[in-house]
């Protein structure tokens, strides 16, 4: 991997051996060659994996012995032409320790200065334009380095010998403040007058390593609402960052699986379960039982809460809901006017967006809900070689996949392609993808349904072979292709949208599946979608179209509180609609199952953002026991099931009209769900024999489903698979399209007419 001080590192190691050669990266790897006595050399290969700097990863170390050319010193040699895919460049990381150590030494040169960094830490991916990873190819070519940093650039002994951003106060990039117009403010400090802006409840709007942030202190109410209010985020969550651990500990519960993650070079987001003492204000996540928490990871950060002393700040992407996060000083100026007050900005040129990473923590590591900064572009490493593919996900929670030999590449989350500017993007990120990378791929990938942006971006490619890939295949393929594994497996994809093969909408599926494709072995009962999209917006719709589908004319009948809220004018015309199949396309959706039960039980009839009704009905379970759970039918049908839902309803209105309370009609359904899914596995196994289980898609993102479901299968003898370096939603998609339309590329290959097995061109 470019830019993280292995050369260096290697330089170092055979020189405290006293080993003579070189090193060089090439088109295949990391080439060196040292000569020495053969416990030196034994002594060199043990520390060379145990003691490699933190931003590299080593996939492999093969040796062999050479016919010896005397050499009398160990040098770097230049790298060879064409390394394309073989020589990575790292993500974004966050400040280390020895860096934030120095800023923070009056004495030292750097002190205080915004942008210090050395090889194992700092911008990457965001700051080049293309490989090698080269000064001269980032947005640093513009700094040209002072005689000091010069030296320390030059020196293979000192950590920052190679560090393309290396620079100082000397000659590297500045802060300047700006007012809502964009006008500089002259001032001594900038960062003293954004925390002064800051501590009079203001919005600023901060530059970091992908984008900006839009900033208010986490603990001033008032400053919290003005935000919300204008940046039009009626309720979904803000994510706050914190000076540290111990700060964390003030808002949520921190085991040590959650300490790992939030301390890492990565420093995601983390959602964690939220202390009832939190002094933060109520409407940085309002009704939600979770917080999304990070650390500092840039020196500006650390600089903000050592000079300001705040004990949490929100930091959210700077930009208009559903658009992407603005990077360029005037577009922030432009796109954020009306919603910052004042700017800190810096004249580092941004090369690409790339929004904070959103993730759970747990036992088992990592568990990704948006990846981004700080995990891209590094590859997803995948068992068997394969062709160069590119696969343009689907619509919302946009990823793209750029996908050769052993290794699959994500880009970072690039939004809801509906929108405009997120569409732009989306069309960056490939040509800047494609370059950095030096693939070009043979084969475009792209989701069946026919409305989707990226599948008319792929149809208009007329270059490259094109191959449709069934959305929730593409989830399972996903996970399989994480997990490393071959053949048929048992899938059951769970989303909120995804396009059928039958021209339905799908999203309670259970698949056999492997990469070449699919059998639909079971899924939940069709229902109508009263408004179509309406629905989705609106979850009492989606509660109407299942009572009129399983009730028909009795709906008013039903002791439903809520009813009274709507005119019966209202509800009439939606169950006209769905007798008569106006408007109300035929759906098997997960998601819009749990939208149906939030909506019937009181949780959440309107939403503001997608799936807030399941994550609401989620936590609505608070502490609740019960060993209840509510019924499912499962009916054979055309040599797989259907999962009914009446019975559901039917026992869950019972409860409604008992006054059971929220809390116990979330754990029934989810314990229900659980069930009934545990129980179809099963008549899956025993008809086909295969025992490995995939969960992917959105509805996997629900922890209790996810752990409780994994769990139960486990204990039933199913080796159980689930994500972690990809999102288990529609983030996840592309790697699983890329590894469907190989499969058939391959297939097709090996069965061309003269019988014989070809490989791909």
């Amino acid at each position: 991997m470019q830019g993280v001080g292995f050369r260096p590192f290697v330089f170092r190691l055979a020189e405290s051996r006293n080993l003579s050669g070189h090193i060089r990266n090439t088109a295949s790897g990391v080439t060196i060659e040292v000569q020495g006595e053969p416990s030196a050399v034994n002594d060199f290969l043990l520390h060379l994996g145990q003691e490699a700097p933190p931003l590299s990863r080593i996939t492999n170390i093969t040796t062999r012995e050479l016919p010896v050319v005397p050499e009398t010193e160990f040098s770097i040699l230049h790298s060879q032409g064409g390394e394309g895919v073989h020589t990575l460049i790292s993500p974004d990381v966050a400040l280390c320790a020895d860096c934030l150590r120095e800023m923070l030494e009056p004495a030292d040169r750097r002190y205080r200065y915004p942008f210090i960094n050395c090889t194992n830490c700092g911008p990457r991916f965001t700051i080049v334009r293309s490989i090698p990873y080269d000064r001269a190819q980032t947005s640093m070519a513009v700094f040209p380095m002072c005689p000091e940093c010069q030296a320390e650039y030059d020196d293979p002994h000192n950590r920052r010998f190679h560090a393309q951003p290396n620079a100082c106060w000397r000659c590297g990039p500045r802060l300047e403040l700006r007012d809502q117009a964009g006008t500089r403010i002259e001032c001594a400090d900038p960062m003293a007058g954004a925390l002064e802006k800051l501590q009079a409840g203001q919005v600023v709007a901060i530059k970091g390593l992908g984008g900006f942030h839009l900033a208010v202190d986490a603990l001033n109410p008032v400053a919290v609402r003005l935000l919300r209010e204008r940046k039009r985020r009626v309720e979904k969550p803000f994510a706050i960052m914190v000076p540290n651990t111990a700060a964390a500990e003030e808002f949520c519960v921190i085991d040590d699986a959650a300490r790992r993650v939030l301390e890492s070079v990565q420093r995601p987001i983390v959602l964690l379960p939220r202390l009832s003492s939190s002094p933060v204000a109520e409407d940085v996540a309002p009704g939600h039982r979770e917080l999304g928490i990070f650390l500092p990871y840039t020196p500006l950060h650390h600089l903000l809460f050592a000079q300001g002393k705040f004990s949490a700040l929100v930091m959210t992407s700077g930009n208009r809901s559903e658009e992407p996060i603005a990077i360029a000083n005037q577009e922030a100026v432009a796109r954020l006017r009306g919603l910052a007050d004042f700017f800190l900005v810096h004249n580092r040129e941004i090369l690409l967006r790339c929004d904070d990473s959103l993730v759970r923590a747990s036992a088992r590591g990592v568990r990704q809900v948006r990846r981004s900064r700080g995990y891209v572009p590094l590859p997803v490493f995948l068992k068997e070689e394969q062709p160069a593919i590119l696969a343009v996900g689907g619509e919302l929670k946009n990823t793209i996949c750029l996908m050769q030999g052993k290794q699959a590449f994500l880009s970072q989350h690039l939004g809801d392609l509906e929108n405009p500017e997120a569409y732009k993007f989306f069309l960056e990120a490939i040509q800047h993808l494609q370059n950095i990378l030096e693939i070009t791929p043979e084969v475009v990938a792209h989701d069946l349904h026919p409305a989707y942006f990226s599948t008319h971006w792929a149809r208009q490619q007329t270059a490259v072979r094109l191959v449709g890939v069934q959305h929730h295949h593409a989830h399972i393929a996903s996970c399989m292709a994480e997990n490393h594994l071959e053949g048929k497996v048992i899938g059951l994809a769970l989303d909120g949208t995804g396009y059928g093969t039958d021209g339905k909408i799908w999203g309670g599926e259970v698949l056999v599946a492997d990469y070449a494709g699919f059998e639909r072995a079971a899924h939940l009962e069709y229902v109508p979608m009263p408004g179509g999209e309406a629905a989705i917006r609106d979850p009492w719709r989606m509660a109407i179209g299942y009572l009129a589908h399983h009730f028909g004319e009795e709906v008013h009948q039903l002791p439903l509180p809520w009813l009274r809220k709507i005119s019966r004018r209202k509800i009439d015309t939606l169950v006209r609609m769905t007798r008569q199949h106006i408007n109300s396309p035929w759906t098997s959706s997960c998601g819009r199952l749990f939208d149906a039960v939030a909506a019937l039980t009181g949780i959440r009839q309107t939403v503001t953002y997608e799936a807030q009704a399941a994550v609401e009905l989620e936590a609505a379970m608070g502490d609740a026991t019960d060993h209840r759970a509510y019924p499912f039918a499962l009916d054979p049908s055309d040599g797989g099931w259907v999962i009914g839902t009446r019975p559901l309803w039917e026992t869950l209105l019972r409860d409604l009209d008992k006054g059971v309370p929220q809390s116990v009609i979330s754990l029934r359904f989810h314990q229900g769900l659980m069930d009934v899914l545990a129980e179809t596995v099963q008549l899956v196994r025993g008809r086909t024999g295969f025992d490995r289980v995939c969960l992917s898609g959105g509805t996997f993102l629900n922890k209790f489903l996810s752990t409780k479901l994994t769990s139960r299968l486990a204990s039933a003898g199913f080796a159980v698979y689930t994500q972690n370096e990809v999102p288990a939603g529609d983030g996840g998609l592309s790697l699983g399209q890329a590894m469907v339309a190989a499969a058939q590329v391959r297939g097709e290959a090996l069965l061309l007419p003269d019988g014989n097995a070809h490989a791909l061109a």
